[in-house]
């Protein structure tokens, strides 16, 4: 754990770096109106590296996965997705760009009920008109542990398996990175450990790059780094978490913030 993050990430593309930004600002609103939800915010996530972004409500963590997944416009800064600046981008360019290299996995699982587990899963490629590798459709399916369940409709699968439709789903373009928001908010614990060791696995096994927003210790001990918002600005990291050493640094964030308030 370091005291304060460096500014590691230079402004020249990085092969090793999966999705970055620097200087990041977000702004919404304006005048007495005016909030700063990311301050000037400078991270990169490496290839083949499963992070998690934590921090209390309302500090940015969500917004800052929008914009690095080029889901929502910047005020000002940089983004990137591998040596791809996302603002040189137009609409048509970056609906591509999230098509192609970008995998999403959220709370809502965001199934079509209509379709089969299997239909779910392709669903991108086929809007996409590009069909599936047989192979490694069936290595991520065999992962995520699908096999006798591709014929199911949502509304036949619990909610932990739909999730794991949704993480398939994100896998099977073999896109650059993963973001995922509170992807286990809406599951049991059991359901929730079964869906993070899929994308804990998704890392170590097939060389995916993950980002994950959670709020929860026990989640965040599953990612190899866990970096720390408060107030929309980068205020700690931390390389191979434990629930209790995330549990420990957020009580201290907690007991910094009360010390502020007196």
């Amino acid at each position: 754990m370091t005291s304060a993050p460096p500014a590691p990430y230079a402004l020249r593309p990085d092969p090793g770096i999966a999705a970055a930004t620097v200087g990041l600002t977000k702004v919404y609103g304006s005048g007495d109106t005016r909030v700063v939800a990311l301050d000037r915010v400078d991270i990169g996530f490496r290839e083949g590296e499963f992070t998690a972004i934590m921090g209390p409500s309302g500090c940015g963590k969500s917004t800052l996965l929008h914009c690095a997944a080029g889901l929502d416009t910047v005020t000002s800064g940089s983004v990137r997705i591998g040596t791809t600046e996302l603002s040189t981008l137009d609409d048509r360019r970056l609906t591509a760009l999230r098509r192609d290299r970008i995998g999403f996995v959220f709370q809502a699982f965001n199934l079509l009920p209509t379709l089969t587990a299997l239909e779910n899963i392709t669903l991108p490629l086929d809007i996409a008109g590009r069909r599936p590798d047989p192979e490694w459709l069936d290595r991520v399916v065999s992962m995520v542990g699908l096999a006798q369940r591709l014929g199911h409709r949502p509304g036949q699968l619990s909610g932990g398996q739909q999730q794991r439709v949704a993480v398939a789903r994100a896998l099977v373009s073999r896109p650059a990175i993963v973001f995922g928001d509170e992807p286990t908010g809406n599951l049991d614990s059991r359901a929730g450990a079964e869906v993070l060791g899929f994308l804990r696995d998704s890392v170590r096994e097939l060389g995916q790059t993950v980002v994950m927003v959670t709020h929860d210790p026990v989640a965040a001990g599953y990612a190899d780094r866990v970096v720390f918002l408060s107030d929309g600005r980068l205020v700690d990291e931390m390389t191979q978490p434990t629930p209790e050493r995330v549990l420990d640094l957020m009580k201290a964030f907690d007991t910094r913030a009360a010390d502020a308030g007196r």
